[in-house]
């Protein structure tokens, strides 16, 4: 099973391959999406309770000890396309699990961390994508709870996506009337009708009453538009 793994991630016409190793909450969840979204997917942990739990669902799931260079090496995983490595609990072996990566020639390797201290350790390392699923979240809550907006997402340092009811005095105008982002700085992406079917916002898009807008643009500017 694993040998065809290897086999498939060498031919880009066919779904990537990616390892994700250490099958807790965010593990177990991000390996399962990426099944359904056409993915092979390696699953590794060093609990057999896990493998079991994943036998089922996953392309291949294995239990190995992953600071172990040797074992990564026989099951092939310099051959995928990618490696996550979402240890948490275990700040040694997440360390260590991305050297090995790194040092059998991964292509991209993504990394979990569960601090910033962490997530500084293993960029020093080399890896080339750490996130931070945690900090990421109570980020989005933040915004949610703060009741501006209804969906937050961070983009990049300073950049936002958010989603936001229209103000009132929108309604029944076109975006290229209201000059959104002449008078905000920001960008309507997309707007609905019942916070469903979204559609792709254009100059002529007509806010009616009630919409909800899916906006992007600079945070403070974000934030000063959904106070509207």
């Amino acid at each position: 099973m694993v040998k065809r793994l290897r086999n498939r991630a060498t031919n880009p016409s066919l779904a990537s391959t990616v390892a994700v190793i250490g099958l807790g909450r965010f593990g177990g969840a991000l390996a399962t999406e990426l099944v359904a979204t056409g993915r092979e997917v390696l699953g590794v942990d060093a609990d057999e309770k896990r493998v079991q739990l994943y036998s089922n669902i996953l392309t291949h799931v294995v239990r190995a000890d992953t600071t172990d260079e040797e074992a990564l090496r026989e099951l092939g995983l310099a051959d995928f396309d990618s490696a996550v490595v979402a240890i948490g609990s275990d700040l040694e072996a997440s360390i260590l699990t991305a050297s090995v990566l790194l040092n059998i020639g991964v292509p991209q390797v993504w990394a979990k961390a569960t601090s910033v201290a962490h997530g500084r350790i293993l960029t020093q390392l080399g890896v080339h994508h750490v996130v931070f699923p945690e900090l990421d979240m109570g980020r989005r809550v933040a915004h949610m709870v703060g009741g501006d907006q209804l969906d937050y997402v961070e983009i990049d340092a300073g950049f936002v996506m958010a989603k936001t009811q229209a103000a009132p005095a929108f309604t029944g105008r076109s975006l290229q009337q209201l000059g959104l982002r002449r008078q905000y700085g920001i960008i309507v992406v997309a707007t609905s009708h019942g916070d469903s079917d979204y559609k792709a916002a254009s100059p002529d898009t007509i806010i009616d009453e009630g919409d909800f807008l899916i906006v992007a643009g600079p945070k403070e500017r974000i934030e000063e538009f959904c106070q509207l």
